[in-house]
């Protein structure tokens, strides 16, 4: 762990091993701003006019990986986090970030980020604490803004045949501005892909994802989270432990928790892995899928 200067910002928490170095800003946020190979290029995506500010009383997009409220609201959601964040050094490596309690949402949020050794792997725990005095019913949303030009990836679960399969397996939600005609998004049949492209509009997608992970390539890099997911339990969005969200800019790979009543004192975690590789080609298609990523993603279970 040290404290470095970043895009304007002066104090800003740096982790990195002999694969992978992480940076998160420590004067807004939780943010972790900026994710490479060591020394490599940023996969997450910066808005570089909005780096090195502060105290803004709206909320700003940033970029990089942030910590939200499910479901989406325009204000609950959007608090603006725009305030300084602690840091914590945690044992045997790693570090706490916690910011100021949103007190108008009642809830107090919290990232727990560990590298694995020298691996080119993050774990980074989520946790939402109640701090009001009602019960709340929310869900962990972990997003991940992604630089431009890639590609996401979600795995699907294995088809089945009929007569024998007679009950539906996967959960397809779309939002009222996503056209399935767009020629970003492809289907096949074990993965979903979504490009981002420039000067495109937003489109956006959610699924039950009984699989457990999604992914991003970009610059030959691929880069993969994991997370639970629980078939017994409710998900915000229409039952969608992940979602897909592109537009001009960018492109965010989001995973939620499930549902919960989260009484007051309580609090709840949403886990995610986060693996990287190098010299991966960006999937065209389901079968670029299968024989790229597919056996990459599998390293990581």
């Amino acid at each position: 762990m040290e404290i470095v200067e970043y895009k304007g910002w002066k104090r800003n928490v740096r982790l990195a091993n002999g694969k992978i170095e992480l940076v998160a800003t420590l004067e807004v946020g939780p943010r972790v701003i900026h994710l490479a190979p060591r020394r490599g290029k940023n996969l997450f995506k910066n808005y570089d006019e909005q780096m090195g500010r502060t105290g803004e009383k709206e909320w700003r997009n940033r970029g990089g990986h942030r910590l939200w409220i499910a479901p989406e609201d325009p204000v609950a959601t959007y608090f603006p986090d725009n305030g300084p964040v602690e840091v914590e050094e945690l044992s045997g490596g790693g570090v706490r970030l916690r910011p100021g309690p949103e007190t108008a949402n009642g809830i107090q949020k919290e990232m727990a980020i560990r590298l694995d050794g020298e691996a080119a792997h993050v774990r980074v725990v989520h946790r939402l604490k109640n701090i009001g005095t009602e019960t709340r019913t929310l869900a962990p949303w972990a997003l991940s803004v992604m630089a431009p030009g890639g590609v996401a990836i979600v795995g699907l679960p294995k088809r089945g045949e009929h007569p024998r399969d007679l009950l539906p397996n996967q959960r397809l939600v779309l939002w009222p501005y996503t056209d399935l005609g767009d020629k970003r998004l492809a289907m096949d049949t074990r993965s979903v892909l979504l490009a981002q492209k420039r000067g495109a509009g937003p489109i956006k997608l959610g699924l039950s994802n009984p699989e457990g992970w999604a992914a991003y390539a970009v610059g030959g890099r691929l880069f993969v989270k994991r997370f639970a997911w629980n078939a017994e339990a409710e998900y915000p969005d229409m039952g969608s432990s992940t979602d897909l969200f592109t537009n001009s800019d960018m492109l965010e790979v989001e995973s939620l928790g499930p549902m919960v009543a989260l009484a007051p004192g309580a609090a709840v975690e949403h886990v995610e892995d986060w693996h990287l590789f190098e010299d991966v080609p960006a999937p065209a298609d389901g079968k670029d899928v299968e024989e790229h990523i597919r056996p990459l993603v599998e390293k990581t279970a």
